[in-house]
């Protein structure tokens, strides 16, 4: 017999980083072993046909600890007491659209789902995927005043496991030996991925990688555009990384961090490291299960200062983008 259950909101549901998604969750390994699940899907009207096949899978799976799926295009009813909401569902830029245009039509749509978790969920954790995921997920918060800052959180896990794997190549050194990577800043290509405070083995990475022209350059520009060679080369998103870096930022957030480690997430600032308090900025944060903590006391070289305020700045701009829906 289980002994708690998880109901777990996820929107875009039958879009292509939820089709990875869903069934992870679905299988129990986020929660864990002594942890049901239930599932509450969100889609649009349009797609909630192609929806129903997505639940048939998952159905098909006859996951153990998957309790119960139900299917709805109204936020409302989908949000109703979930302990998780997963905001993966936003509009896709198109040919020729500008990133401005882009962050204003979907910030209709996280104005709509911020009003929304504030009538439907009291005890709830809101993670933000769909993109700009920082300045979305600052919308939704801005709308949904009545639930704790501390519950609000936009994805920087995928750049941080991207940032893993380049150093893992590099070094030679299996990705598991990567730790204390943080990816300061916006979701964007101008995030700063931080290699001077990065771990190899327990070493400085600085110190096992002692190529600084490699790391300041073909490392940075390797992650921050990495999402975009994705695309170049299978002609779409990075659908299956973007749900396992979900997944990686539910579970950090929901077990103990290991002693000495930390991992990224953007949270809103409260003022840590200049940052303007409010902005929701990618930071190394430290978890006990429940509760989480921004790492302080880190060295920031006039390097890393540079770079934090250029993704400082791109996060400002795109807050200025949306005033109005704040």
């Amino acid at each position: 017999m289980s002994k708690k259950t998880m109901k777990v909101a996820v929107t875009g549901a039958a879009g292509q980083i939820d089709y990875s998604l869903l069934f992870r969750l679905g299988s129990g390994e986020v929660f864990g072993p002594d942890t049901a699940v239930e599932l509450q899907l969100i889609e649009i009207e349009p797609a909630l046909p192609a929806l129903e096949g997505v639940v048939m899978e998952l159905d098909d799976c006859a996951f153990p600890l998957l309790q119960k799926i139900s299917i709805t295009a109204d936020p409302n009813e989908g949000f109703k007491d979930v302990n998780w909401a997963i905001l993966v569902g936003a509009a896709p830029r198109k040919d020729g659209m500008e990133r401005g245009d882009l962050i204003k039509v979907n910030g209709g749509i996280f104005v709509g789902q911020g009003k929304a978790l504030t009538k439907a969920a009291s005890d709830v954790r809101i993670l933000v995927v769909g993109n700009p995921c920082n300045t979305n997920c600052l919308i939704a918060m801005n709308n949904a005043k009545e639930i704790s800052r501390d519950r609000w959180f936009a994805m920087t896990a995928l750049d941080a496991n991207r940032a893993k794997s380049q150093l893992a190549q590099k070094s030679g050194a299996p990705s598991h030996q990567i730790t204390n990577v943080t990816i300061w800043g916006n979701h964007s290509a101008t995030q700063y991925p931080d290699f001077y405070n990065a771990k190899i083995g327990g070493k400085p990475a600085t110190e096992v990688i002692t190529d600084l022209n490699w790391l300041q350059n073909d490392f940075l520009s390797t992650v921050q555009k990495r999402g975009a060679a994705v695309i170049k080369a299978r002609g779409a998103s990075s659908a299956a990384s973007a749900a396992n870096g979900a997944i990686d930022s539910i579970r950090n957030l929901s077990q103990a961090t290991p002693a000495g480690d930390w991992f990224s997430v953007a949270v809103p600032s409260d003022g840590s490291y200049g940052i303007p308090e409010g902005i929701v900025y990618g930071y190394p944060v430290r978890s006990d299960g429940s509760k989480y903590e921004i790492v302080q006391g880190i060295e920031l070289n006039e390097f890393a200062h540079e770079k934090m305020k250029a993704t400082l700045a791109e996060l400002e701009s795109e807050r200025d983008t949306v005033k109005d829906m704040l």
